[in-house]
């Protein structure tokens, strides 16, 4: 029997019609508000006090207030820092999270429900600011990029996705892996690793994001402020921006400086992600904790 055509009738193309109305909608609302910013950040002051202010689409482009930004030297010092703990950082949390999520995600380890109930709790009760800063200060930790990477050095939610991934493989592989005379870090190593890119490509996505918007642990545990990573550091420019503002004549607007901050702090991110898209989307997929 042949292939039949659809009858689309007048109700299914209203429908269409919703739905791509709908999408549009969603990416006018999800477009706005970045298209918004990276105008601020390029618009000139004479435009903004012209338009009250508000500038979606500039007439004339100004680079100032990256110039401004730019022209600090504390900004390349704290990109330094940035992305030595944002590297080494995801390194050690990778390392970490995942000798801690292969032997949980094995039916066969003793004790494996005292040790998953033990690691769930930290999800839900933790010690505080207080008691969390005095173990950093205790162990010497205090004005060191070490500070930034040490005390979020593994991340239960993550252990827990790569758990959950490790759990999907094929028991197969573990068994002729065994029974080959293979043992469980070599099984790690080649075995596992290899088919789990995906999910190590998403927990180093969420461990990379957090390092790079790394901003209240450095301010509670750094006072050097050649230690500082780029957030604080961008924050302190622009608290400096206001009060120049208040006190004198400025050429280059806050706002603008804002954005440009934003755009400073978020671009290497948004320049990563299409690379590992992909893997992004699957590993959350495959990763899901089941119920």
């Amino acid at each position: 029997m042949g292939g039949k055509h659809m009858v689309t009738g007048k109700s299914d193309r209203l429908f269409n019609g919703f739905v791509y109305l709908t999408l549009l909608a969603v990416a006018i609302v999800a477009i706005f508000p970045l298209l918004y910013v990276v105008s601020m950040s390029l618009t000139p002051y004479s435009e903004v006090i012209k338009n009250g202010g508000f500038v979606v689409l500039p007439r004339n482009i100004s680079f100032e207030a990256y110039d401004r930004i730019f022209s600090d030297p504390a900004l390349g010092r704290s990109m330094g820092v940035t992305v030595f703990v944002t590297a080494v950082g995801t390194a050690v949390n990778l390392l970490l999270t995942t000798l801690a999520a292969y032997p949980l995600s094995r039916k066969n380890l003793k004790g494996r429900t005292f040790f998953l109930l033990f690691i769930v709790i930290t999800m839900l009760f933790n010690g505080g600011i207080i008691p969390t800063y005095l173990v950093v200060k205790s162990f010497g930790l205090l004005n060191s990029v070490w500070a930034l990477i040490v005390p979020g050095a593994i991340a239960t939610f993550n252990v827990l996705v790569m758990k959950s991934f490790f759990e999907n493989l094929p028991e197969e592989l573990f068994e002729s892996a065994r029974i080959d005379g293979a043992k469980e870090f070599r099984i790690l190593w080649r075995i596992v690793l290899p088919l789990s890119v995906p999910s190590v490509m998403t927990v180093g996505l969420f461990y990379m994001v957090g390092h790079w918007n790394s901003f209240f642990s450095a301010v509670l545990y750094i006072s050097n402020s050649e230690l500082y990573p780029l957030q604080v550091v961008i924050r302190n420019m622009l608290l400096q921006t206001v009060s120049s503002e208040q006190q004198a004549e400025v050429t280059v607007p806050t706002a603008a400086m804002q954005m440009a901050a934003v755009i400073t702090g978020s671009l290497p991110i948004i320049a990563v992600y299409p690379f590992i898209q992909k893997h992004f989307t699957k590993g959350m997929l495959l990763g899901a904790i089941k119920g």
